[in-house]
């Protein structure tokens, strides 16, 4: 059995699907989940990782545990209980999804800090651990959904400047085939799209995607910080603002990771856009 945290979320949703479809006896857990929310056969069950106990009797006779590091909620997490659970229920392979930021922004509280030290635990943890950096993800673009709906206009800061954006199928993916095949542990993955995309690329590509033009208006650093504020700690829109805007040499650069585990190229942002033109409609 392989037990999905996070499972209503952009990887966990597609990565229960897979595993579904591939004839694995899923438990998948997040905490408002609902039968409704998952495929005929898996089983949906209430959680909180910031509750390792609530855990603990979804993981008996479990052997794999996809672990979702938490997002924002992250630091509130106390991973080795987490991983104390998994043990105590046999399972033997832990796949965490983590976040590039853990490489390219180790100083920062937000994006490396916290995330590294999720990552030591598990490198700890004495399972078979496979440990999943992607970078930004195709669907934050969701954000922009309902100016796009409204009056076919997105809005974002850095118009011109391009980071190479993952589909989060991808990751559930590459999620997949870890849990699933050996010769994986060990192993930190660092996933990304297969070019750098800008946010007027995006906006032009979901434009295409809904056979209409889309306007891209380019906000400046600082209107972008005070709408940010609204929904983020400060710590995080600094840190958010320098990737966008001044991203480093590793943060611009296509992985090959995806195609090395999946032996296919990594999703194209136009795809993802096509794929999913329905929310921007």
């Amino acid at each position: 059995m392989i037990v999905v945290t996070g499972a209503t979320g952009n990887v966990g949703r597609a990565l229960v699907r897979l595993l579904a479809e591939a004839g694995e006896k899923v438990t998948a857990t997040s905490r408002g989940i609902t039968d409704a929310d998952v495929p005929e056969g898996v089983r949906a069950r209430r959680s909180d990782l910031t509750d390792a106990g609530s855990l603990r009797p979804l993981l008996d006779g479990a052997d794999a545990l996809f672990f979702q590091s938490g997002g924002a909620a992250a630091h509130l997490l106390d991973p080795e209980a987490i991983l104390d659970a998994a043990r105590a229920g046999g399972v033997r392979r832990v796949v965490l999804l983590s976040s590039q930021g853990v490489a390219t922004r180790p100083d920062s509280a937000s994006h490396g800090q916290v995330g590294r030290s999720i990552e030591d635990a598990v490198r700890r943890s004495g399972l078979d651990w496979t440990i999943l950096r992607p970078g930004g993800f195709a669907s934050n673009t969701y954000a922009w959904a309902g100016s796009v709906r409204a009056a076919r206009t997105v809005a974002a800061p850095f118009g011109d400047v391009g980071l190479p954006v993952i589909d989060p199928d991808d990751i559930a993916a590459v999620a997949a085939a870890t849990l699933r095949e050996d010769g994986h542990a060990g192993r930190v993955y660092e996933l990304t799209g297969p070019v750098p995309v800008t946010p007027r690329e995006q906006a032009a590509a979901i434009g295409e995607a809904l056979g209409e033009p889309v306007r891209f208006a380019e906000w400046t650093r600082d209107e972008a910080r005070e709408r940010m504020l609204a929904f983020m700690p400060g710590d995080v829109v600094e840190t958010t603002l320098e990737i966008l805007g001044e991203p480093t040499g590793r943060e611009r650069t296509v992985s090959p990771d995806v195609e090395r585990v999946l032996g296919r190229p990594a999703t194209p942002f136009a795809t993802w856009a096509r794929r999913n033109a329905a929310a921007f409609r």
